[in-house]
């Protein structure tokens, strides 16, 4: 959530990032107003309280004509201090109902639109000319299901349609891509978590993932728990409701975690293949910051990203995510998109979120500096959603005869294998 003060401070400047957001700018007025409400409720109700505990006082002191005067007007201020304790917490519900429908303030620098007014920020690789190589590529289900390694069919008789099986080649690419990528997570400093799948409600709202991203959320009612779409949850709440000293700072975390999203909203879209599935593995970073350095690490997430990526032998670029394509958490978002041949186009492989202390206000994550205690920052940044870059390396590495060429960073995870070769019929 945002912090309070801001909103008191300077109303315009959430108007604004609501505005920019495509979010309803009212609800920044019903919230100011909720909190004058809750403010002016705590004071009644202090008032009233201490006007209680000095009357508590005369009592013993009153004469016998005096005392039955004063314990009725104890009886009134009793009743009167009850329902503006009621009225207090009443009104303090409001302003906490409102306050987490708010999303994060929009950086500065973020460009204002929705999903296709992104700004290019870097273009990485080369994109490979089937044409002059003298063949068109295929996709990548046609490479998949040649090499023996995606199994589509059975996946949706036994689960569904966006499901699947990764089998022979296919299991093993994707235990390469999440060693390669736990490896170079742990090089770079970062402490390898396998997190939990399965979260409370508070882990999930405090996140900020059941907002407006609450449709995608498998939801567990019986138990009441959530299933994860991203480690980004486990990890956020890991330090929930605990203050860390500055000088541990920063705390980087990669997340390996089973990931399982709804796709709401995305019927007949990318529905062949494994770009979009229900159930994917996916390496999260997660970092803890102070606030002065959050920029700073969402630079170094994006760096660590374009190293991943490079290393796979992708040509990818770098995007400037639009005000309205954030999500609720985020006051600045990059996207890694790699080039996916027979889409003729780039499409997002990596994300790196600087989500401020949006998430540790909700989650109650502060940090103690001297005798000053804060919220700190938190940011994330995939490194390895596993079916898209097993998409992206099929298509751009694939060979005329079907085969796919291992970049060279994965070699060494798949047992020296140069080629993934197609399995007889």
């Amino acid at each position: 959530m945002i912090d309070l003060r801001l909103l008191r401070e300077d109303p315009d400047r959430v108007r604004a990032s609501q505005r920019a957001r495509g979010e309803d700018v009212a609800l920044v007025d019903a919230l100011l107003s909720a909190d004058e409400l809750r403010r002016s409720s705590g004071v009644r109700f202090d008032e009233l309280r201490s006007e209680q505990k000095s009357l508590g006082k005369l009592i013993p002191k009153a004469t016998p004509e005096e005392r039955a005067e004063l314990l009725k007007k104890a009886d009134q201020l009793k009743a009167g201090v009850k329902a503006a304790d009621a009225a207090q917490d009443e009104a303090d519900a409001e302003a906490k109902r409102l306050l987490l429908q708010l999303g994060n303030i929009v950086h500065e620098d973020v460009p204002v639109g929705g999903e296709e007014d992104f700004v290019v920020l870097e273009t990485h690789g080369t994109i490979r000319d089937f044409g002059a190589e003298g063949f068109e590529p295929k996709d990548h289900l046609e490479l998949g299901e040649a090499l023996g390694a995606i199994d589509m069919e059975r996946g949706a008789k036994v689960s569904g349609s966006r499901f699947y099986y990764l089998t022979g080649v296919g299991a093993l690419l994707e235990l390469a891509l999440v060693n390669a990528a736990i490896a170079q997570a742990t090089e770079a400093g970062f402490v390898p978590m396998i997190t939990p799948a399965l979260v409370r409600p508070r882990a999930m709202e405090g996140t900020g993932f059941l907002g407006q991203a609450a449709e995608n959320v498998y939801h567990l009612e019986k138990d009441d728990y959530y299933l994860v779409g991203t480690s980004e949850v486990p990890l956020a709440a890991y330090h929930m409701d605990e203050i860390i000293d500055a000088d541990k700072l920063p705390l980087r975390y990669a997340g390996y975690s089973p990931c399982f999203r709804r796709e709401a909203g995305t019927y007949g879209k990318d529905t062949r293949g494994i770009f979009r599935v229900h159930q994917f593995e996916k390496v999260e970073m997660f970092s803890y910051v102070d606030p002065t350095d959050a920029e700073a690490e969402h630079r170094r997430l994006l760096d660590w990203e374009k190293q991943w990526l490079t290393g796979l032998e992708l040509p990818f670029q770098v995007i400037d995510v639009a005000t309205g394509d954030l999500g609720a958490s985020a006051s600045r978002k990059f996207d890694c998109e790699a080039w996916i041949p027979t889409q003729g186009k780039y499409r997002e492989l990596t994300s790196a979120s600087n989500c401020d202390g949006f998430q540790a206000r909700r989650l109650s994550v502060r940090m103690r500096d001297g005798k000053k205690v804060q919220p700190l920052a938190t940011l994330n940044g995939t490194l390895c959603a596993v079916p898209r870059t097993i998409v992206a390396i099929l298509e751009n590495h694939q060979l005329p005869d079907g085969s796919v060429r291992v970049p060279e960073a994965l070699r060494p995870y798949l047992g020296g294998r140069e080629l993934l070769e197609p399995v007889s019929k």
